[in-house]
């Protein structure tokens, strides 16, 4: 069909005709089809319908547990309150207390901080799902990182801190990411460490976040691999992540047939 598969991502197939781009995007049998031309956009639909039994279910609505909602002035809302409220169910927290902020100040434990939790498979669904939720809600990127590194043998002040996550989660259950159309599209990212923040290894958290004009599409809050021996080699590495990312998003970019007018701009902790 004239389809050609991105070299960034293996589910994304991009048709450029002409003036004209039609983007597919495929997982197992749900597809997500968009385009520059309506009428293209259609014929592919058409084209499709031949080979396979194809239901075209229309305007994208919910995706994969991503709810999408379309505003009035031309912006995109995406969020995931439904499966937020599964959650919040599958943990028996349906009706817990909201909370202001997702953890209290200095999260980072001990691995043998409290008593074991005797049976940890609850814990470990419940932070595997909650990565999940991370797709619309940054916020929670830093907080869910720490809860991840406690899976292997979990203790109750460990869960203490999942539950706090919960109850958070209680409160702001309709927060979600909006989109908008906007003429500018240069890249800009915010990049820094937190040095040696893991009290169990020394080892430093990366976090960084960037921006295509004023919307928000890639974020991270991760261990580093190894031991910075400094807060400047911990910076440097957090700013190679970003770099990796930037460099990604650019190339993925161009599979779109979009093009940056001018280079990316990193922000940093330099002092």
């Amino acid at each position: 069909m004239g389809f050609i598969m991105s070299q960034s991502h293996t589910s994304l197939f991009v048709k450029y005709d002409g003036v004209d781009v039609v983007i597919l995007l495929l997982y197992v049998d749900y597809i997500i089809l968009t385009g520059s031309n309506s009428e293209k956009v259609q014929a592919v639909i058409t084209d499709l319908r031949d080979v396979f039994d194809l239901k075209d279910i229309g305007k994208l609505s919910y995706f994969l547990g991503l709810q999408v909602k379309y505003k009035a002035n031309g912006d995109i809302f995406l969020n995931q309150s439904k499966y937020a409220k599964d959650l919040l169910h599958k943990a028996s927290m349906d009706n817990c207390k909201p909370v202001n902020t997702p953890c209290r100040p200095h999260t980072q434990f001990l691995d043998s901080e409290g008593t074991p939790i005797t049976d940890p498979t609850l814990y470990q669904s419940l932070v595997g799902a909650l990565q999940y939720l991370r797709f619309t809600r940054p916020d929670l990127a830093y907080v869910i990182n720490a809860a991840c590194q406690y899976m292997n043998n979990p203790t109750v002040v460990h869960y203490d801190l999942l539950k706090r996550i919960l109850c958070y989660v209680q409160g702001t259950i309709n927060y979600g990411l909006t989109y908008s159309a906007a003429a500018d599209n240069s890249l800009i990212a915010f990049s820094d460490s937190d040095w040696a923040a893991d009290p169990n290894t020394r080892r430093s958290v990366t976090g960084f976040v960037v921006y295509l004009g004023h919307n928000l599409i890639s974020w991270q809050s991760k261990k580093q691999s190894l031991v910075s021996r400094s807060l400047i080699e911990a910076e440097y590495k957090s700013l190679a992540h970003c770099v990796a990312d930037i460099t990604w998003i650019q190339n993925l970019l161009r599979d779109l047939h979009q093009f940056m007018s001018e280079p990316p701009l990193i922000h940093c902790d330099n002092l």
